[in-house]
């Protein structure tokens, strides 16, 4: 991901397969929505709610916060309002997606969170 953070960085999209990733830029850094990566990488049919699930389910079996991992950022939604919502830089974006490997729930396995 080695590419120049533009001057306006705010509420810029990338595409990953089909899906969009909302990503913003902080302090020369990209960061990206927890929620639209779980999508792009999951066949959840709500991936809040994955995000929310894979949290809990991580914090019982081994005391890590995921949510430590994230900033809260404010990105645009599908109704065109501006959300705080968890982002990830690409530091962090590999534990989390290491969680979702761990999960197994990835594209491509029929399961559903």
């Amino acid at each position: 991901m080695g590419e120049e953070l533009p001057k306006d960085a705010s509420g810029t999209m990338i595409v990953f397969g089909a899906k969009t990733i909302r990503r913003k830029g902080v302090d020369e850094q990209w960061f990206f929505s927890v929620v639209d990566i779980i999508a792009a990488l999951t066949d959840s049919a709500n991936p809040r709610n994955y995000w929310n699930m894979l949290k809990s389910r991580e914090a019982k079996s081994s005391g890590v916060q995921l949510s430590t991992f994230c900033v809260q950022l404010k990105l645009t939604a599908s109704d065109g309002k501006a959300y705080n919502t968890a982002c990830v830089n690409t530091e962090a974006a590999f534990p989390t997606l290491a969680e979702l490997t761990a999960d197994r729930k990835i594209v491509g396995t029929g399961c559903r969170a």
